[in-house]
């Protein structure tokens, strides 16, 4: 049985936006764990170097991973989680306005 390698992807400013960015990943089908530097994790750090949260994903899965932050900090998903089309929104100027 051989052992999966991880890659370091990225840094999170603490476990909140670490949590989010492994829930994203997660979401996309890319297994994540993060690492936190020992001290900063027993005393609740979030400020700092101690409250960096490492972001690992397994290595073959490196360039997905990436492609999905990349899109993320852009703002390139919708409220599902799913990256968004290029379709153009339906214009709904005369939505309040009635006719007759």
């Amino acid at each position: 049985m051989s052992e999966q390698s991880w890659e370091k992807i990225g840094v999170a400013a603490g476990d909140l936006q670490a949590e989010i960015l492994k829930g994203l990943l997660e979401a996309q089908g890319i297994p994540v764990v993060l690492s936190q530097e020992g001290a900063g994790h027993v005393f609740g750090l979030s400020v700092g170097l101690m409250g960096e949260v490492d972001i690992l994903v397994p290595t073959h899965l490196v360039a997905q991973a990436q492609q999905v932050l990349d899109d993320y900090q852009r703002g390139t998903f919708d409220s599902t989680g799913e990256p968004e089309t290029d379709e153009p929104a339906e214009d709904k100027e005369d939505q309040g306005s009635e006719t007759g």
